[in-house]
């Protein structure tokens, strides 16, 4: 099994890592502890001390706070519960007419604005852009990935996490909530 530097994996991390090199890395079966690096890597380059738990996405991370599991922004913007939708807690800017669509695409490339909404998701703490999506019009936000923690540090990671917690989407508990 091929031992990747962690050298390596942060020079691939930043687009950096000449291509032969991605290649092999590529190629060859995952070094055990690869995870472990990447998330090093990570956790190094946030200025706050709450342990990464899982990277989601290049500016946002599962992370153990105060005895919970939330999704935080590199910057350090709290979205809440893993479970929830981190989407609903963010700044949304929705492009549905033809000319804010027309920003971004180009000619017949555009969807139909009287069928699709681009949504772009924003942290209210950086003003980073985190996602976006081109929905039909009425489609409730994408809740790309819940991953089950606990599996995976158990039976993947062979190190159960210390405090094992309920998995589920709670996100309609916080949309029920909306009506009140």
């Amino acid at each position: 099994m091929a031992e990747f530097l962690k050298a390596d994996i942060e020079k691939l991390m930043d687009g950096v890592l000449p291509w032969p090199s991605v290649q092999d890395m590529l190629k060859s079966p995952k070094d055990l502890d690869r995870f472990d690096k990447y998330v090093e890597i990570q956790q190094s380059r946030v200025a706050w001390d709450e342990k990464i738990l899982l990277p989601l996405t290049p500016a946002l991370f599962i992370v153990a706070s105060d005895g919970e599991r939330i999704v935080k922004c590199r910057c350090g913007h709290e979205f809440g519960d893993y479970r929830i939708n981190w989407k609903l807690f963010s700044l949304i800017h929705v492009r549905d007419d033809a000319k804010s669509i027309a920003e971004i695409y180009r000619g017949r490339e555009a969807p139909d604005a009287g069928w699709t909404q681009v949504r772009e998701y924003i942290c209210p703490g950086c003003g980073s852009q985190l996602e976006v999506e081109a929905v039909p019009r009425g489609c409730p936000p994408d809740f790309e990935f819940l991953p089950d923690l606990d599996t995976f540090y158990r039976e993947w990671l062979g190190r159960p996490l210390p405090d094992e917690g309920e998995f589920v989407d709670k996100t309609l508990d916080v949309i029920t909530t909306w009506d009140e």
